[in-house]
């Protein structure tokens, strides 16, 4: 079912899309303000969402407060099989979800598919780990008393979404805060809340309690996210979102000593390694420039190749950048979509004027290409200088600046120079150089010889700027749960 004042162009979904607030299993539709969503392939209109006010966010709050207590008492066993409902929903529609994600998103639906296989993983990720969340029992040193250790649920949790990946990020939140035993409010991105709220429906529909997962697609994340990290009885804050951000909800968090997660900023180096197999690499550049149409802060930003290799890797990777279909993303041939909105697409377009203009050199791309939408043409660059913005600033779309090294000192050193620290790209045939220069790379993941590092069953997050915590894997679900230690004797 679709609700009646959804734009047309949602109308042919074949799943429940609320245009509403998600609060207490209901959609209220707040004060009556609301704002567009629209479609990035034509810059048109495609929903009118509820915008959530202060009020309404302090709303959903007591609605997660009230039903903590009963949901934290739902066995472990009964949680797991509502998560891997969850899964199967999203697994029945994920046709309808893709399409909804390339609407509001405009990636290529192919990604779009893959987003949704990827995001409803989580739940079936977390369906198992619900049933096993360990303590530990043991004597103390001295003999004087026992020491038992247990983990509970760190209470309401307060979830902040980017638009690049709407259902993942959404997911990989939401499934490791239920299997824990926590309640929550989910802030989507304003660019697309509609993921957001389609999921809300499936928990519901998959056995969650009304007030469980609540949902507050609004603009005015600065008002809201002050109150409400300012409210007692939210305990926990997941970010996923830039850098500079972070910083600023890290501070509102201290006030009140609020348990924060960052999932931050990202600036990929892609190491090509002197004895690099060639069509590996270009193939791996392919998934780890591209995936997403470049909007990943996993996406490879900055790629340093061996001196004798580069001038071969940069023909190749140009003659397959070249070859890529760029298209509205629900179009059957299409391989990069749109950019989400016309300002990333001017940061997009500076960012290689910038470089252009202290040397670098076009080999393919390097311009926007006609509207309607924000369409940027798959851009190889190579003599890109060392100070370029391009080199130190995520870019968000799908360019590829390239600069050659002369030795493995000089690529670990090249990498290292950033503030950021999420994930890296190695390729090398020879595997002790790659494990060498895996382990001297400050990031908190590494892709040796693969393009793809994300997993729900592996621990996601970086290091220095690019975040605090880990999302997915056994680990993840710590995140939303507080050490508990009770000293006994008898």
């Amino acid at each position: 079912m679709i609700k009646e004042d959804v734009a047309h162009a949602l109308a042919d979904l074949d799943i429940t899309v609320p245009t509403g607030l998600w609060i207490a299993g209901e959609c209220p539709s707040s004060d009556g303000t609301t704002f567009g969503v629209v479609d990035p392939a034509t810059g048109e209109q495609i929903a009118l969402v509820s915008s959530a006010t202060v009020a309404d966010a302090q709303a959903a709050v007591a609605a997660a407060e009230s039903s903590a207590a009963a949901w934290r008492s739902v066995p472990p066993r009964q949680k797991g099989e509502i998560l891997r409902r969850t899964f199967e929903l999203m697994i029945e529609r994920r046709e309808a979800l893709a399409r909804l994600i390339t609407l509001e998103n405009g990636k290529a639906l192919p990604d779009a598919i893959a987003e949704v296989t990827y995001a409803a993983e989580f739940f079936r990720w977390y369906s198992e780990e619900a049933v096993r969340i360990r303590g530990s029992f043991e004597t103390s040193p001295s003999g004087a008393n026992r020491i038992i250790v247990t983990h509970e649920p760190v209470g309401v949790c307060f979830l902040i979404t980017p638009w690049n990946f709407p259902a993942a990020m959404a997911t990989r939140k939401i499934a490791p805060a239920l299997a824990a035993g926590c309640t929550m409010v989910l802030k989507p991105a304003s660019e697309t809340p509609l993921t957001a709220l389609a999921i809300a429906a499936i928990l519901q529909e998959a056995g969650v309690p009304s007030g469980v997962v609540n949902v507050i697609p609004s603009p005015r994340a600065g008002a809201i996210s002050s109150v409400l990290l300012s409210t007692p009885s939210v305990r926990k804050l997941s970010f996923t979102g830039s850098t500079e951000v972070g910083r600023v909800l890290l501070r509102h968090s201290a006030d009140h000593v609020v348990n924060a997660s960052m999932e931050l900023g990202g600036n990929a180096p892609f190491l090509v390694l002197e004895h690099a197999d060639m069509n590996a690499a270009v193939a791996g550049a392919m998934i780890a420039k591209l995936r997403n149409g470049g909007e990943a802060c996993t996406a490879a930003n900055r790629f340093y190749v061996h001196r004798s290799l580069a001038d071969e890797f940069s023909q190749r990777l140009a003659h397959e950048f070249n070859a890529l279909r760029v298209g509205p993303g629900l179009d059957s041939d299409t391989q990069i979509g749109p950019l989400v909105n016309e300002s990333t697409l001017s940061k997009v377009s500076s960012l290689v004027e910038q470089a252009v203009a202290q040397g670098a050199r076009v080999v393919s791309g390097g311009r926007a290409l006609e509207g309607p939408g924000y369409f940027y043409a798959p851009t190889v660059l190579v003599d890109v200088a060392s100070d370029a913005a391009i080199l130190r600033q995520e870019i968000f779309g799908p360019v590829a600046p390239i600069v050659a090294f002369d030795d493995e000192a000089e690529a670990i050193r090249l990498a290292n120079d950033t503030e950021y620290g999420l994930v890296a790209y190695v390729y090398s045939a020879d595997l002790a150089a790659g494990l060498r220069v895996s382990e001297a790379l400050e990031v908190g993941m590494v892709g040796l010889n693969r393009a793809v590092v994300s997993d729900p069953a592996a621990p996601f997050g970086g290091v220095k700027q690019s975040g605090i915590g880990r999302e997915g894997g056994s680990e993840g679900i710590l995140d939303y749960m507080e050490c508990k230690y009770i000293a006994v004797s008898w």
